[in-house]
């Protein structure tokens, strides 16, 4: 893997570099060890039905770190994999998230945060891990207005920034992305079928979920999509069948749920088959995820439902000579292919986080801070790729999945020029 340049600071420097001719800034003079212990530590959901998905995260980090021979120079890699879930919840959960990056901070030898799996904890747990200057890389974030300003509430992203500085990260495309790419492709799919090019939202209520079907519905009304509904669910509740005679009555052309495997995206599909709905299912890639599959059933969502993706999956992903090398080691170390999209996303983070502690060469915070915020034209398995001044990737190509053979399979891929 190999970094191919630095970012110029304009406010530095007062210009651009031209292309071609770009010069490495000087770092500052960060005081710290050379030499001694760094940890590396994840806050994900490794309780509940987000399991499988983080297994194979956790996998991703430990490969990355067993490459690397858990050693960057003179530093020794510690890794340690926290839960933020709780059995009685069966997912993330706020006072854990909270915890959880509250002993991360006290801890002096941890210098990287890798997390989390879901948008809303991150609001918990990134100006706390601001404030002590941790650098904070998520593998599966993608929600809006934790990075971007005028996409969310109106304090975003400056509440998760009290200290001025950016120390949040991501290697995944955010869902003003996906919300957009999705509408365009519900359009294409709505326009194969006999009745009207129409959809009904639902949402969870939750930041990803309802931030996600926002953003969906917005690029509906502005691709003359007709939008039927727009509601959020009781995610408490065990059935939805009073609110599928409902949205029967609307003969929607498809069904959009804004919301994930563990707020009840299976029950709902369940529901509409009971109800007699036979309009496709789209979802974002919070469900994609066996989990999703398992819990509403093979033989109901094969064929039926579409699923959003912010990158790649695994099988194109293996095209790629970076790719093919990490399914490789992978397999080799696990015995198992890395089936869940988002382990790849993991041992992204985790080369990431190596390679900032490596450019650093000291055992200080604000050093890896300034080295990650200065990463561009990264060649990883992901592909080749920059942080920008939010720290979001540069990448862009999202992906269609479709489900077959109680299986995801890819289907296309999906670019805002789609529309």
């Amino acid at each position: 893997m190999n970094f191919k340049g630095q970012w110029i600071a304009a406010a530095l420097f007062g210009a651009f570099a031209l292309a071609g001719s770009v010069r490495a800034e000087d770092p500052p003079a960060f005081a710290g060890d050379k030499k001694g212990t760094i940890k590396i530590v994840s806050s994900l959901p490794r309780t509940g039905s987000s399991k499988g998905q983080t297994d194979t995260i956790v996998n991703g980090i430990k490969l990355a770190l067993e490459e690397a021979g858990n050693k960057v120079g003179d530093f020794k890699i510690e890794y340690e994999d926290l839960d933020d879930a709780t059995a009685t919840s069966g997912s993330w959960d706020a006072q854990q998230e909270t915890n959880n990056a509250n002993k991360a901070i006290g801890d002096k030898d941890v210098m990287v945060y890798i997390g989390t799996y879901n948008s809303g904890a991150s609001k918990i747990s990134m100006p706390l891990l601001n404030k002590a200057n941790v650098l904070m890389i998520s593998p599966a974030n993608t929600a809006p207005g934790l990075t971007k300003p005028k996409t969310g509430a109106p304090n975003e992203p400056e509440c998760y920034r009290p200290s001025g500085k950016v120390n949040y990260f991501r290697v995944v495309p955010t869902d003003d992305i996906q919300g957009p790419v999705g509408a365009a492709w519900a359009k294409k799919l709505t326009g194969k079928l006999k009745k009207p090019r129409s959809v009904y939202i639902l949402h969870d209520g939750e930041v990803y979920g309802e931030g996600v079907a926002k953003a969906f519905k917005q690029e509906c009304e502005a691709l003359k999509l007709e939008v039927l509904g727009y509601e959020p669910i009781d995610v408490k509740a065990q059935e939805f069948k009073a609110l599928m005679l409902k949205v029967k009555a609307k003969n929607p052309g498809l069904i959009y749920f804004g919301g994930t495997s563990q707020t009840k995206a299976g029950q709902i599909v369940k529901d509409m088959a009971a109800a007699g709905i036979d309009a496709p299912y789209m979802v974002p890639d919070g469900c994609f995820e066996q989990a999703f599959i398992d819990s509403a059933g093979s033989d109901i969502v094969n064929g039926r439902c579409y699923v959003t993706f912010g990158g790649m999956p695994i099988s194109e992903l293996g095209k790629t000579d970076n790719g093919k090398a990490f399914i490789e080691s992978y397999q080799k170390k696990f015995g198992k292919l890395p089936e869940e999209a988002y382990s790849a996303y993991g041992y992204e983070c985790a080369k990431v986080a190596l390679e900032c502690i490596r450019r650093a060469g000291v055992k200080n915070r604000e050093a890896l801070l300034w080295h990650c915020a200065r990463i561009k034209d990264y060649d990883g398995v992901l592909g080749k790729w920059s942080f920008d001044k939010n720290g979001d990737t540069s990448l862009q190509v999202m992906s269609g999945n479709i489900i077959e053979g109680g299986k995801f399979k890819f289907s296309q891929k999906l670019e805002l020029s789609d529309e």
